[in-house]
């Protein structure tokens, strides 16, 4: 692991980490701050597909077909593990146990975009907002990132939006609508669960499915 690794790196706020359709060398694993993935359309509309914490791998795409399929970009300061791109098939030929932890990430990532699409498409705004909130609290609690029943979510509420397929406007007045029912707070940079129990029922998950990733 000490050959597969090259260093460490700091990416500051809106650091470009990967561009679609480009070829990167380096591969990393998230130390500390937070991201966002996503997809860009020719006349410049944006889907996010999913959000980095600390702990993710990122970039394998890159290492396994070559390219990769979406932009990553630092939401906040990062700090990140860097690997070599080239030597990851050395990875599954020396290390088995590491190889199948990418393999166990890959497959984490699949179930996710599989509820992810599930809700985007099937779910009303309440339901949806609710879900994406859910699961960042069960992440960091995971990450030991939670204060009780506050954790960080340092990002903007178009982020949000575009990862949901909602408009600003309602993406606003639906968070709204949770705080003034008692049952989150979201506010600079922060999430505050006001219920937990109402905030489980509107988002339709089973805490216990909520997958841990293996640290790469």
């Amino acid at each position: 692991m000490k050959r597969f690794k090259t260093g460490e790196m700091v990416a500051e706020t809106g650091t470009q980490l990967f561009m679609e359709g480009s070829r990167a060398a380096q591969l990393f694993t998230v130390l500390s701050g937070m991201g966002i993935r996503y997809k860009t359309l020719e006349d410049g509309r944006r889907q996010v597909i999913g959000f980095v914490m600390p702990g993710d791998f990122i970039g394998l795409q890159a290492g396994v077909l070559d390219a990769m399929c979406h932009s990553v970009e630092a939401s906040t300061p990062m700090r990140l593990c860097v690997f070599n791109r080239s030597r990851v098939f050395e990875l599954f030929q020396n290390q088995p146990e590491r190889a199948f932890a990418l393999t166990h990430i890959a497959a984490v990532e699949e179930h996710f975009l599989g509820d992810a699409l599930t809700t985007v498409g099937q779910r009303g705004a309440l339901e949806k907002i609710a879900w994406s909130l859910h699961r960042f609290f069960r992440r960091a609690s995971m990450l030991d990132l939670n204060k009780g029943q506050t954790c960080p979510l340092p990002f903007r509420q178009q982020d949000l939006a575009d990862a949901l397929g909602l408009s600003l406007v309602h993406t606003n007045k639906t968070l709204a609508k949770l705080k003034a029912n008692g049952v989150v707070q979201w506010s600079n940079g922060v999430l505050n669960i006001l219920d937990e129990d109402a905030l489980t029922e509107l988002s339709g998950i089973d805490p216990d499915t909520v997958q841990r990733r293996p640290l790469i």
